[in-house]
């Protein structure tokens, strides 16, 4: 009897070298998906990675699976009709904080509350790397070091993970690049979710933002259980730091389910199409 020898992190790494500058987040965030997918043993040709626009937005690239490298602020909408068509897939939507919050922020409002099961990992840097440096969604309104917002953005900074809560994500996690053995473990833990889950990840950018702060001095983990109660998660996320890392909340719920028009009789085709 044949045995099929298990899959090791860097059987998911593509051929293709990545781009990032030297010191950036996500060459770790690459290295914790790859041993995610690893430690699940899931196959190759399951898993597809879709993604939209910005430095964040290679990743596809670089993991030797099914890919596609969208438009900006698109990644989700994408995915979603990817899972759609093909449930069996494990579809993971890839991005940064601008593609994610800002240009794509509807998506991902929808996304939480559709609860279709695919997992949409964020790495964010609080800034707009790939266009030189302009303020993102979550970049702090006191920033004043870009020569495209000399005066600072002026607003409150997105609250994603809050946010998602609010939107009726069923799984809500924060991992920081710093910590490779963590993000792996909430990576797994991610994509075993049935439902959509959502993790943003602490990515530091050594080019635009170097000064910014020191992650690892701010980064701490979650001192209670992950909660099941959605109320008690908000209680957390308002009263966060936005540097807290670990599983925040996660709750089973009602998973969106494509209709199989394959096995409908035509009056009912008919009548949902009101044809």
């Amino acid at each position: 009897m044949m045995t099929v020898a298990a899959l090791r992190a860097k059987d998911y790494k593509s051929d293709i070298k990545p781009v990032w500058c030297p010191g950036c987040g996500d060459f770790a965030v690459l290295s914790a998906l790859t041993k995610a997918l690893a430690h699940l043993g899931l196959p190759k040709e399951r898993a597809a990675l879709i993604s939209g626009i910005g430095c964040s937005s290679r990743l596809p690239a670089y993991i030797n699976a099914y890919g596609f490298h969208g438009v900006h602020g698109r990644a989700l909408a994408a995915a979603s009709g990817l899972k759609a068509a093909r449930p069996d897939l494990a579809v993971l939507a890839v991005g940064g904080d601008g593609d994610g919050f800002s240009i794509g922020g509807n998506h991902f409002l929808h996304a939480c509350r559709r609860n279709m099961d695919m997992t949409y990992i964020v790495m964010d840097n609080e800034v707009y790397g790939m266009t030189k440096g302009q303020a993102s969604p979550t970049t702090g309104p006191d920033w004043m070091d870009s020569k495209m917002t000399p005066h600072g953005p002026g607003v409150r900074r997105f609250q994603p993970a809050a946010i998602a809560l609010a939107a009726g994500a069923g799984f809500i996690a924060r991992g920081f690049s710093g910590d490779p053995s963590g993000l792996t473990r909430i990576l797994a833990a991610a994509i075993e979710y049935p439902g959509f889950a959502f993790v943003q990840v602490l990515s530091p950018c050594p080019t635009f933002r170097p000064d910014h702060r020191d992650w690892k001095e701010q980064v701490h983990g979650l001192e209670a259980e992950p909660t099941g109660n959605a109320v008690e998660a908000a209680r957390i996320l308002q009263a966060d730091d936005g540097m807290t890392t670990g599983i925040l909340y996660a709750e089973e719920l009602p998973v969106w389910q494509p209709r199989n028009q394959a096995s409908a009789s035509i009056a009912e085709i008919e009548e949902e199409f009101r044809l």
